[in-house]
């Protein structure tokens, strides 16, 4: 692919990474008013200028390798659309999406605008039927497609670290051949920025598990985590710690933020190994060992029985008695 198409994806989608600030403007204000004039000039009608129509939502779909994680999709992550769709009475930024083909259930793909399709979905289910979804039809490649998306949503505050780069991961064996180089020029990303988000992505699984919410995984969590996967005596304690910490999430019902569970994770790698408290004995009539025990920092007590102890239950619970007192 030529260097000249780098910037693909600007001519549709210019001004549009501000997009809750755009629903938001006052009538007064206006789109025209805005730097997406291009894409907004809404008209009357069911069709707009610039191949914009206003479309059922249920005959589109995300395309395949949108960046919207859609579980997380839902009144409160939509409420500021919500709000500003009913206060505008309609959509005013459109999507963007193509045309599909030999598909009877669906007649589009989203490409950029999944959060302004399920508003739009939503308020249709919940009283307002009259809502249809604004979107501008385009021509593109899967290629283009991951471009336009990206140029939309690449300083969108409200796409994870994690959606992103997963998406990316996927971008980059499909359309990059695997080259971070080759990617970093196409978007116009530096080489550096994009390793670091890709390492979001890679972190593995066991690690991952220990963040209640993979969308508290960010770039900074990542780089402080990633380095330490490499090393297998690290890794083998960072998983230990991450059980731990799922299991105090599902029983206690504790809460921790990205930061607070990559500090554990770190801090599991450098903490210097618990020693097993020693073993003591105590022995019967017959010389033999009876019981053994151990004593814990805080107080608890191990007792272990042997499997040959030559002792009645009646001196095993004596032997136990003068422990515990």
């Amino acid at each position: 692919m030529s260097k000249g198409n780098k910037g693909f994806g600007s001519m549709f989608t210019e001004g549009l990474d501000d997009e809750e600030n755009l629903d938001k403007a006052t009538p007064a204000d206006g789109i025209m008013a805005s730097r997406s004039q291009t894409l907004a000039r809404i008209a009357t009608g069911k069709t707009v200028a610039d191949r914009t129509e206003w479309v059922d939502p249920e005959r589109c779909r995300p395309w395949r390798m949108h960046n919207r994680d859609l579980d997380h999709l839902n009144e409160d992550s939509c409420r500021d659309l919500i709000d500003s769709f009913l206060s505008a009475k309609k959509q005013r930024i459109p999507a963007i999406v193509r045309r599909l083909k030999d598909d009877p259930n669906f007649d589009f793909e989203i490409i950029a605008g999944v959060r302004r399709w399920w508003t739009v979905k939503w308020l249709r289910a919940h009283h307002h039927p009259e809502f249809e979804y604004l979107v501008t039809i385009q021509s593109v490649t899967d290629e283009e497609a991951f471009r336009v998306s990206d140029v939309e949503n690449r300083s969108r505050k409200d796409i994870s670290d994690w959606e992103r780069a997963k998406e990316y991961t996927v971008a980059l064996a499909e359309f990059y051949e695997g080259s971070q180089s080759q990617m970093a020029e196409h978007l116009n990303l530096s080489k550096s920025w994009l390793s670091r988000l890709l390492d979001v992505a890679r972190l593995p699984e066991p690690v991952v598990a220990a963040f209640s919410d993979t969308h508290d995984i960010t770039v900074r969590v990542a780089r402080d985590i990633k380095p330490l996967t490499g090393d297998p005596k690290a890794l083998a304690k960072m998983r230990e710690e991450a059980e731990r910490i799922e299991e105090e999430r599902s029983q206690k019902g504790l809460k921790l933020s990205g930061p607070e569970v990559a500090k554990r994770l770190v801090k599991a790698t450098v903490a210097p190994a618990v020693k097993a408290a020693a073993e003591k004995e105590i022995t019967g009539k017959g010389g033999k060992v009876i019981l053994r025990y151990t004593k814990a920092r805080g107080g608890g007590l191990t007792i272990k029985v042997p499997p040959k102890a030559e002792a009645s239950p009646a001196e095993l619970l004596k032997a136990i008695e003068g422990l515990l007192s």
